[in-house]
């Protein structure tokens, strides 16, 4: 077989990176494969402007929907069951100390507990994935609620019949909610937290929007550069059609400018003045439950002052912290002035329970059980947490209105950016295109 046989017989195999570089480096030796390539870069990062513009634009309305609709939701029923999981456990020690049967008020306060404790269960329950923190606490809450409402219903059942034994029920019963119920509930809550902060990240869309802020600026550029070109080759001062493709990308530019930093106010003003103040609150409500509740039980314990009084003590201080940084994050309107209130208030339920304590250790029971479940008292730790509820609700009213803000102009830009880029990049292809014609 000869040299020239053996050299046909084996194939040629084209090497498509190469072509492509000799194809450019033979583009560039004319003006009009000069032109061919701008067209070529134009076309392609306006393509890519908008493109990102759309993704960057469903990016941030969907982690902003997420925040509004499943994160903060979650935190708000983490609270509800953490306070109403609370106030049930107060309200069934102050019921118990009534004796016999049971105040009807207390009994329907506890019911109402529970039962928006389990509501509020079933609702995180839906917004929580099924492996994580979240989803063992949740399955750990329903499994002792019933636990804890059955050791109950034995502390009344006995209490009723005057039989010693319903205290050592209500002890367990509270021992189940302090060590089980309320530390699940605050690692549910603490969970939903980082939920919401995540959230704030994702709504942002950090990452997107730093490219498409480097492909506006590199649009920009490429059509200004493409213009200097044609004025100099063509001598004609202006390209109508790449003039135009200019303008739109400035529109394109100062509308994402526009929409997305006015997404990041609102989203900043979610953040601190709504999701932050509603967390305080939210920590204030729980430990003024959980004073109240120590307060109760070493009262139904006849023990004196003990481990419960001493972490009352360690409540209140923590409590007095809390009260002076939500006046210190909501100093002005009438959130300041509930949380003001509050404080006013909370001093006043404290020299109460002084009297209250004072009473016990004088050996007067009868007294003491009478001041801290009589209609004074009771106003006032009422007057008490309905001034931070009253907080409460108004900063979740401003989280819902800040990211019903923030959510604005995201959706049409989802949809507006890409159809602007095409228009540039039409708008590049008519303003070389008869450019290159005048080659032909």
């Amino acid at each position: 077989m000869s040299t020239a046989q053996l050299d046909r017989s084996v194939p040629v195999v084209a090497d498509p990176a190469g072509g492509v570089l000799h194809r450019v480096a033979r583009l560039r030796r004319t003006s009009p494969g000069r032109l061919q390539l701008i067209l070529a870069g134009l076309v392609t990062l306006g393509l890519l402007t908008g493109l990102v513009a759309g993704l960057t634009a469903a990016a941030a309305a969907t982690g902003t929907a997420d925040l509004g609709n499943r994160a903060q939701p979650l935190l708000v029923e983490a609270e509800t069951i953490y306070s109403a999981l609370a106030d049930a456990d107060t309200t069934a020690a102050q019921a118990f100390l009534a004796g016999g049967l049971e105040p009807t008020e207390l009994t329907r306060r506890y019911d109402d507990d529970l039962d928006r404790a389990t509501t509020a269960l079933t609702s995180a329950a839906r917004r929580t994935p099924e492996t994580g923190a979240s989803a063992d606490a949740i399955r750990q809450l329903s499994t002792d609620v019933s636990r804890y409402a059955a050791l109950v219903a034995s502390a009344r059942a006995n209490n009723r019949q005057g039989l010693p034994i319903g205290a050592a029920y209500l002890s367990s019963a509270s021992a189940l909610s302090r060590d089980s119920l309320q530390p699940q509930a605050q690692a549910l809550f603490q969970a939903a937290q980082a939920e919401v902060d995540d959230g704030y990240g994702d709504a942002r869309s950090s990452w997107w929007t730093a490219l498409l802020v480097l492909l506006l600026v590199a649009l920009l550029a490429a059509l200004v550069l493409a213009q200097r070109h044609l004025s100099r080759l063509t001598h004609r001062t202006f390209n109508v059609p790449l003039l135009v493709a200019t303008a739109v990308t400035l529109v394109l530019a100062v509308g994402v400018g526009g929409v997305l930093i006015s997404q990041r106010a609102h989203l900043s003003e979610a953040d601190t003045e709504g999701s932050w103040p509603v967390a305080l609150l939210a920590e204030t409500r729980i430990a003024a439950l959980r004073e109240r509740g120590d307060e109760a039980l070493t009262l139904a314990a006849r023990s004196g002052e003990g481990a419960l009084e001493a972490d009352f003590d360690e409540t209140t201080s923590r409590l007095d912290k809390l009260l002076t940084d939500a006046a210190e994050v909501m100093p002005d309107g009438r959130t300041g002035s509930d949380v003001r209130s509050a404080a006013r208030a909370h001093r006043a339920y404290v020299s109460a329970h002084d009297e209250v304590r004072k009473l016990d250790n004088g050996g007067n029971y009868d007294g003491a059980v009478a001041l801290a479940i009589g209609p004074q008292t009771s106003r006032t730790f009422t007057g008490f947490t309905d001034d931070i509820d009253r907080a409460l609700e108004s900063r979740k009213d401003v989280f819902r209105n800040e990211i019903g803000a923030a959510g604005r102009g995201l959706g049409l830009l989802t949809v507006l950016g890409p159809l602007l880029a095409l228009l540039i990049c039409g708008l590049a292809v008519a303003g070389l295109r008869a450019r290159l014609e005048e080659y032909r």
